[in-house]
C-alpha cells in the first residue's frame, strides 16, 4: 500500500501493487493536472466506456512517437546531447526552467509508450483529457516512472519501502539552473568533466541521474544511510552508463557534510543539496495538519509539471520533495511501517524531515564547514526552503569569508523555490 503525507511527500509502504517489477515513486506534489482529476477520481475509465472500481486501461491516443524502445532511443539522443547553457537567461515568471523537459501538460501517449502499464491509470477530466488521478499514489509512482524512462532513458528506478520520493519536474529544475552557474562562471575544466558533489543523496539518487543523464556530468553522491546507497547502486546496475560517472560515497560521521567525503586531491565544480528544513517532528506533525486543512481548498487547482497542488504559493515549505534520507537528519532510524497510516502520516518519517535547529542551523553549518574546502570546490549550492532565511544566511556567508553570493529563483507553477549559492 501507498500513503501520501500532505507534506507533499509519497511513501512507500508496500510493494504488492506496483504496476511491474520495477515500480518507481514520484510525489504526488509532481502532477501537472491535478486540477481537475478529482472530481473522477473513483470512476476509471474501462474499455466499455463505463465507470470501473478497479484500474482498467483506456484507449491511449495516437501520437508521434514509435515504440518503447524507439521512446527510449529518443530518450538517449537527447540526454547525450550538449545542452546549450548559454542561451537566453530564464526568468522566474516563465515557471519551469526553458531546459526543463516537463513544460506544459504531460504527453500520456508518449508516456505510456515507454510504459504501457501507466495505461491501467489513465482517466479523462471534464474538459475530456487523459490525465491521472493524483490522489491514487499508485499512478503517480507509475507516472514517475514512466517520466525517468520517457525523457532521460533511466531504467530499474525504484524506492524502498517507507522511503520518500521526488518530484522529477521541480528536481530538474534545480539541476538546470545549477548548470547555468556552471556556464556563467565557465567552472568546466577545459581537459575533463564537470564534477559535482551531491550532498544527501537518498535512496532515489535522482540528482546525481539527472546531473550525470542530462549534462553528463560526473557525480559523487553522499548519504549517511548506508540502505539507501544499496538502493542508490541497484539503479545503477539497471544504468550500465550512468554507473561510470556516479560514485556513491557513505558519510560515517553524522555530524558532518564535507568531511571524509571530499578526498585530499580531488576537486569539484559544484554541490548540490536539499537539506532537512523542520526543527523538531512536532513542527512537521504541525505543518502536516494544517496541508490536510487546506487540501480541499487546492486540489481543484490548475497546475503544471513540477507544482505542489496542496502548498500556497511561496508558503515557505520545501514541499518540493525531500530526499529518502536527507543528510545528517537527528535519529535516523528504520521507518515504521505500522504507524504509516491517516492518522500518523509521519510514521518513522519524521526523522528524515528534520534537524535539531532546522534549515538554519544546517545550512549555517554547512557553510562554516565549506570554507575548509573553500580550494577543492568553485561554488557550493544548496536549496532554501524558507525566503525568510535567505537575507540571514547572505549575511552569515560574508562573515564567513565568502567572496560572492548568489540566490537563484525558480517558479514550478505557483510553487517558488530557491537555491543559494556561494564561492570563496
Amino acid at each position: 500500500m501507498i500513503r501520501a503525507n500532505f507534506l507533499g511527500y509519497t511513501t512507500v509502504t508496500s510493494s504488492k501493487h506496483f504496476p511491474d517489477k520495477t515500480p518507481d515513486e514520484s510525489a504526488n506534489n509532481q502532477a501537472g493536472e491535478q486540477e481537475a482529476s478529482r472530481p473522477l477520481a473513483n470512476k476509471r475509465l474501462g474499455r466499455s466506456g463505463e465507470a470501473q472500481p478497479r484500474k482498467p486501461r483506456i484507449q491511449v491516443r495516437s501520437s508521434s512517437a514509435k515504440t518503447s524502445g524507439a521512446t527510449k532511443g529518443r530518450a538517449d539522443k537527447r540526454n547525450t546531447d550538449k545542452y546549450n547553457t548559454d542561451a537566453r537567461k530564464p526568468s522566474v515568471s516563465q515557471g519551469l526552467h526553458h531546459r526543463n523537459q516537463h513544460q506544459g501538460r504531460y504527453d500520456m501517449a508518449a508516456l505510456v509508450e515507454a510504459l504501457p502499464a501507466l495505461s491501467d491509470y489513465l482517466i479523462l477530466n471534464p474538459r475530456g483529457e487523459q490525465t491521472i488521478d493524483f490522489a491514487d499514489q499508485a499512478a503517480v509512482l507509475c507516472l514517475n516512472q514512466a517520466l525517468l524512462l520517457h525523457h532521460y532513458g533511466i531504467q530499474g528506478w525504484q524506492i524502498p519501502v517507507g522511503y520518500l520520493c521526488p518530484p522529477i519536474p521541480g528536481r530538474a529544475d534545480y539541476i538546470h539552473y545549477a548548470a547555468d552557474l556552471v556556464a556563467k562562471y565557465q567552472l568546466s575544466p577545459r581537459n575533463g568533466q564537470t564534477r559535482v558533489l551531491d550532498i544527501g543523496t537518498g535512496a532515489n539518487l535522482i540528482y546525481s541521474l539527472l546531473g550525470a543523464s542530462v549534462y553528463q556530468w560526473q557525480m559523487l553522491a553522499c548519504d549517511i544511510d548506508q540502505a539507501a546507497l544499496d538502493n542508490a547502486a541497484e539503479i545503477l546496475q539497471h544504468n550500465p552508463a550512468l554507473a561510470t560517472q556516479i560514485q556513491l560515497r557513505l558519510q560515517s560521521d553524522k555530524q558532518s557534510i564535507f568531511r571524509q567525503m571530499i578526498q585530499p586531491g580531488e576537486h569539484y565544480q559544484l554541490s548540490v543539496c536539499n537539506p532537512p528544513f523542520y526543527e523538531s517532528a512536532a513542527d512537521a506533525q504541525a505543518e502536516n495538519r494544517r496541508k490536510t486543512r487546506n487540501l480541499a481548498r487546492h486540489q481543484q487547482t490548475r497546475t503544471t509539471p513540477g507544482t505542489e497542488p496542496v502548498a500556497p504559493l511561496d508558503s515557505g515549505v520545501n514541499t518540493d520533495t525531500v530526499s529518502s534520507n536527507d543528510p545528517w537528519a537527528k535519529a535516523k532510524s528504520a521507518p515504521d511501517h505500522r504507524a504509516l497510516d491517516k492518522q500518523r502520516n509521519f510514521g518513522g518519517q519524521n526523522n528524515e524531515l528534520w534537524c535539531e535547529g532546522g534549515e538554519l542551523a544546517f545550512l549555517k553549518r554547512m557553510a562554516r564547514e565549506s570554507k575548509e574546502f573553500a580550494t577543492q570546490v568553485d561554488w557550493f549550492t544548496s536549496l532554501v526552503s524558507k525566503q525568510e532565511h535567505v537575507p540571514m544566511l547572505l549575511e552569515y556567508l560574508k562573515r564567513q569569508g565568502a567572496k560572492k553570493t548568489e540566490v537563484v529563483k525558480m517558479a514550478q507553477g505557483q510553487k517558488i523555490s530557491r537555491f543559494i549559492a556561494w564561492t570563496f
